[in-house]
C-alpha cells in the first residue's frame, strides 16, 4: 500500500521546500526511496547558439538539484537519488516517475489565481492529469493565499 519510492519534484521556490518536508517525512515513515528531481528550461537548437549555452543551463539545475538534496540532507532525510532533465517541467516529471516506478510524486504547488492558471498552466496540474501513480500537491499556509487571486 505505501510506496517504495517517492519522486520529489523541486524548483528551489518556498512552495518546494515545503513539498520537500512532507516528502522527507514521508519517505521516513513509510521507508520509501525519496528521489529528488529539478528539471530545468529545455534549450533548442536555435538558442542554443545565440542566446543560451546548454551546458550552462544543466549545470545550474545540477546546482539547483546539489542545493535541494543537501537541505534535506541536512534536515535528517536521505536522497536516494538526485535527477537533473532539462525540458518541459511536467513532461519530465511524470516521465522519470513512471521510468524509475515510482509509488509517489510530491510537487509543490504555487497557488496561481485563475487567470494566470490559465494563461500559464500548473505543473502540478499537469503532473497530477497525467501521472500514473498518486501525486500529493502540497499547498502554502493560509498567509501565503492572501493577494494570490482565487485558487
Amino acid at each position: 500500500m505505501f510506496p517504495t519510492k517517492i519522486l520529489l519534484a523541486t524548483d528551489g521556490s518556498e512552495h518546494a521546500r515545503r513539498a520537500a518536508r512532507a516528502a522527507v517525512e514521508l519517505a521516513q515513515k513509510t521507508g520509501s526511496e525519496l528521489h529528488v528531481v529539478h528539471v530545468g528550461p529545455a534549450v533548442t537548437s536555435i538558442f542554443a547558439y545565440t542566446e543560451l549555452d546548454p551546458a550552462r543551463v544543466e549545470e545550474e539545475a545540477r546546482k539547483a538539484l546539489d542545493e535541494e538534496v543537501r537541505s534535506i540532507e541536512e534536515s535528517g532525510g536521505a536522497v536516494a537519488e538526485g535527477h537533473v532533465l532539462l525540458g518541459n517541467p511536467a513532461e519530465s516529471i511524470v516521465s522519470l516517475a513512471e521510468e524509475m516506478g515510482a509509488g509517489l510524486i510530491v510537487v509543490g504547488s504555487r497557488g496561481l489565481g485563475g487567470l494566470r492558471r490559465a494563461l500559464m498552466g500548473s505543473v502540478s496540474e499537469s503532473v497530477v492529469r497525467h501521472a500514473h501513480c498518486p501525486v500529493l500537491v502540497v499547498r502554502g499556509d493560509a498567509e501565503d493565499a492572501e493577494g494570490e487571486g482565487d485558487r
